[in-house]
């Protein structure tokens, strides 16, 4: 039996611990919900948006398809959560691949696969269907929990890293640190580690990835797109599966003179990018640094210098002010499928381009 003193201690860390978490919880129709993702999207403008730190899309087409099965079936699906910023717009907190997918299937962008209950929706689009049963699906309710802007950051990273202990978008450099061992897994995070004072410097990390070595998955993000480019064809199944297999691979063939030349590489981009970009790989100051955007002006740089190894600009730039050209702001907007071979190319040739013409 726990003594009185105890107790009162206990309930007074409850209640004042509750004081700091104001939500509301609403139902958006799926109809409503696509609306508040897309209206806006491409001017990054949109009412419900998803943060830089979950731009990637990594679901494939048998799990959208389930999700959309379970929608049309009725059954049950993770709430979503939701946080109102000092603008009124509403970040994904948890369930981007949901939205995206919800989206993806009403815009016809989504072809259903592997459905074991409604066999006969394999193969169908949301066009295909009666405007009868679409009329159903865009009906249907979607229960949402909306932190509102009163809820301080330490609740919002707080409620994010719960949902998210274990999952795939934030543990992958965790868990492939365990499996693939090996010199070039140290050589990853030795190069981290004695560059951790630039890496935060012109690569800034938000409080949501601090601890969960971010630093040394944008290195490795660097080495095997560089390496891949341009040709990254045989990544279809995805950024994550790719990562896995670069990794091994280079486990079982790293040289010492491989290392030399990927140190020395990857120094000439980190010097070039602290020397010449105003906000080193971040969109924005203050801003956490975007997985998307440091592939693609890491990649970028490394091509430009491996075309004109002197190149020297005669002033620095902005390159969150490339976002205004519309092109590349939509290939790194992570609408929907932001790891494309078509895309990933694109944007890292948008950024060689770029760097070559300053």
């Amino acid at each position: 039996m726990l003594q009185l003193e105890k107790i009162e201690l206990i309930e007074n860390e409850i209640y004042e611990e509750k004081k700091t978490v104001d939500f509301d919880t609403k139902e958006f129709t799926i109809e409503h919900l696509v609306q508040k993702y897309v209206n806006g999207i491409d001017e990054d403008e949109n009412d419900i948006y998803v943060p830089d730190y979950q731009r990637e899309f990594v679901w494939d087409d048998v799990r959208q398809s389930t999700l959309i099965e379970s929608i049309v079936l009725g059954l049950p699906i993770p709430v979503i959560f939701l946080a109102e910023d000092s603008e009124g717009r509403l970040e994904i907190v948890d369930g981007s691949q949901r939205i995206r997918t919800i989206v993806a299937f009403i815009e016809d962008k989504l072809t259903l696969k592997g459905l074991d209950k409604l066999k006969n929706m394999n193969e169908v689009k949301f066009s295909y269907l009666p405007k009868a049963r679409q009329r159903k699906i865009v009906n249907t309710s979607i229960r949402t929990i909306v932190l509102s802007e009163s809820a301080t950051e330490k609740v919002k990273n707080d409620l994010f890293e719960r949902i998210n202990k274990g999952s795939d978008l934030l543990r992958n450099m965790e868990k492939r640190k365990g499996i693939y061992s090996g010199d070039f897994t140290d050589f990853v995070y030795s190069y981290t580690s004695e560059n951790k004072e630039l890496l935060k410097k012109i690569a800034p990390l938000s409080k949501t990835v601090t601890k969960r070595q971010e630093h040394e998955e944008l290195v490795l993000r660097f080495f095997a797109l560089v390496d891949a480019f341009p040709r990254y064809e045989g990544y279809s199944a995805g950024i994550i599966t790719m990562l896995d297999q670069y990794m091994m691979n280079k486990n079982t063939d790293f040289t010492e003179t491989e290392m030399e030349f990927k140190k020395q590489q990857l120094d000439q981009v980190l010097g070039f990018v602290n020397d010449n970009f105003i906000n080193g790989f971040c969109k924005k100051a203050n801003q956490g640094v975007s997985r998307m955007f440091f592939e693609a002006l890491s990649v970028g740089v490394a091509k430009a210098l491996y075309e004109n190894s002197d190149l020297k600009l005669t002033k620095k730039v902005n390159a969150g002010l490339w976002l205004r050209n519309h092109e590349f702001k939509t290939l790194i907007s992570g609408k929907y499928r932001s790891h494309s071979p078509d895309k990933v190319r694109q944007r890292i040739e948008f950024v060689k381009n770029k760097v070559l013409e300053l």
